[in-house]
């Protein structure tokens, strides 16, 4: 059993659960009166997880692996660009986003069903079941860094679900890309009745 949790915290990098449970977008508190005082960014490198600003990292992080957190629908999502070269992603639903591909950084609420409900996907995470857009194991690192902690533990062959579900290794040239996201369309201009007179 001792093995198994080394061998899981081994293919988890430390900083990977800080990250998740870390808060963003407060106002920086040394820095609140500056223009760019959002805490929207988190050093990989630093032992002390905490969200900083802009200013806090050219003054203590400048030489440091640091990523920028952003929010797409209230929730905290990182450029797959950005975390990869740390960070093995594959497996997890990428969306894109002002023209990046994104992850979400922790589980989301489904959205709740009602008249008019689009059919249900047949792609769904493997640890919260919410609906996929594309053939992914999981909707978030969150899940990602759960089901790799339940395949370790468990001693379960990743490759019988088809993948690797190791958090912590990133991507070598050559290796395996995930899926890219479908290219859905936005409907584009909505038509609209004309007005009467």
């Amino acid at each position: 059993m001792m093995m198994r949790r080394v061998a899981a915290e081994s293919h988890v990098p430390p900083w990977l659960e800080p990250l998740l449970t870390t808060q963003f977008f407060a106002t920086c508190p040394d820095h609140a009166d500056a223009a760019r005082s959002e805490s929207n960014l988190f050093c990989l490198d630093c032992p002390a997880a905490a969200a900083f600003c802009f200013y806090c990292r050219s003054r203590s992080h400048s030489s440091h692996r640091v990523i920028q957190i952003r929010r797409s629908s209230y929730h905290d999502v990182v450029r797959v660009s950005e975390v990869e070269r740390s960070l093995d992603v594959s497996g997890v639903q990428t969306y894109v986003i002002n023209s990046a591909r994104v992850v979400f950084l922790n589980e989301r609420p489904q959205p709740r069903g009602g008249a008019g409900k689009p059919a249900a996907s047949p792609h769904t995470c493997e640890i919260c079941s919410r609906s996929l857009l594309d053939p992914f194991r999981f909707c978030s690192l969150g899940c990602k860094l759960v089901g790799t902690k339940r395949t370790l533990s468990g001693g379960e062959a990743s490759a019988s679900r088809g993948g690797n579900p190791t958090v912590g290794s990133a991507h070598r040239d050559g290796a395996a890309r995930p899926p890219q996201p479908s290219s859905r369309r936005r409907k584009g201009v909505p038509h609209r009745a004309p007005f009467n007179s």
